[in-house]
């Protein structure tokens, strides 16, 4: 099969298109023939060696895939071949651990593409009971911009976040693919959102998702802009995506006993806050990590529901994924970008 992998941490150009073994299924596992792959930033922190450095290498980076079940192990009774499906972007490697709550607690969990390899190629094992079915009746390309930041959006937003009808919910980086979900996941719970942006075109974008308040971190102050909106009272959640100096202004922009959800860090892994204010004002800063099963599937009956919809910016090439890394670095995608292995 044809698959992206790199050798050695580094830029965009590390990764190159080859052929590999394609993998066949152990007892109890799938093998999903990709239709379409889903790309996230972190794979672009995984390729550069910023997020770690101890990947068995030639590694091969992708978490989101839609795809079809192309053959299965011994012992799978769920899916035939045929079946769309679509793969748990994160699941615990251990039996043992499936029980833990939240599952990304185990201490077996990895996320798929970290220390096993992705979805960036044809085809891709997965364990039986962390496969889904695909029953959105949408092309791959649409679906695979879904697992990830569905199951992370819902997860941060309507579990960790509390967040409920009628809530005031700022969204940092709104125009990113966990962003612009978050968004829609906050919308489809009956919440107001402000977004964060830092350009006309995703302004636009985010206020199409149904952004109250967009806010143009280029050349508008965040929290006096929250404030204003709320009356002085500020938002009731954050979502930040964002981690460095806007950690500590999520902070400053919810309302007393406020909550911020943390789930990014490309602002930068490290935030300042003042301690007097937090804690005063009892807010909270609680950490999010990926999603459960039930997060997907939550997160699926919406998109059915046409309450959230796909956003795909574009389908690069599997040969080209090392120009889609390039966009993604540049913060040029409004949404998502999406892998077609067989072009």
């Amino acid at each position: 099969m044809k698959a992206v992998l790199f050798r050695n941490y580094g830029g965009p150009d590390v990764l190159q298109v080859e052929n590999v073994p394609t993998p066949a299924p152990e007892p109890g596992h799938v093998l999903i023939k990709i239709l379409a792959a889903g790309i996230n930033r972190l794979e672009h922190y995984l390729r550069e060696g910023s997020y770690s450095r101890s990947l068995n290498l030639p590694h091969v980076l992708g978490s989101d895939a839609a795809g079809e079940v192309e053959a299965i192990g011994d012992g799978v009774t769920k899916f035939r071949i045929g079946d769309r499906v679509i793969p748990m972007p994160g699941y615990p490697l251990s039996r043992e651990d499936d029980g833990y709550r939240p599952l990304s607690a185990a201490p077996s969990y990895a996320v798929l593409g970290v220390l096993q390899w992705g979805t960036y190629a044809q085809y891709v094992s997965v364990p039986e009971r962390w496969v889904v079915r695909d029953n959105t009746g949408l092309e791959p390309e649409l679906v695979a911009t879904l697992p990830m930041v569905v199951l992370t959006a819902v997860r941060a937003v309507k579990v960790v976040g509390e967040v409920r009808k009628g809530d005031r919910v700022l969204i940092l980086a709104g125009a990113s693919g966990t962003g612009s979900m978050a968004i829609q996941v906050a919308k489809a719970l009956g919440a107001h959102v402000a977004a964060t942006v830092r350009s006309a075109r995703k302004a636009d974008f985010v206020r199409e998702l149904g952004a109250e308040l967009v806010i143009d971190t280029t050349r508008d102050e965040l929290v006096p802009k929250v404030l204003e909106w709320t009356g002085g009272k500020g938002a009731d959640v954050a979502i930040d995506n964002l981690g460095g100096d806007f950690t500590g202004k999520s902070l400053a922009a919810v309302r007393r006993q406020g909550v911020v959800v943390s789930i990014g860090f490309v602002a930068g892994l490290d935030a300042s806050i003042n301690v007097r204010d937090f804690f005063f004002a009892q807010k909270q800063l609680r950490g999010s990590l990926m999603g459960s099963p039930e997060d997907l599937a939550w997160g699926l009956e919406q998109v059915r529901a046409g309450k959230i919809r796909p956003l795909l910016d574009r389908v690069i090439p599997l040969t080209e994924a090392h120009l889609a890394h390039q966009q993604m670095a540049a913060s040029e995608v409004v949404g998502n970008l999406v892998l077609n292995p067989w072009e």
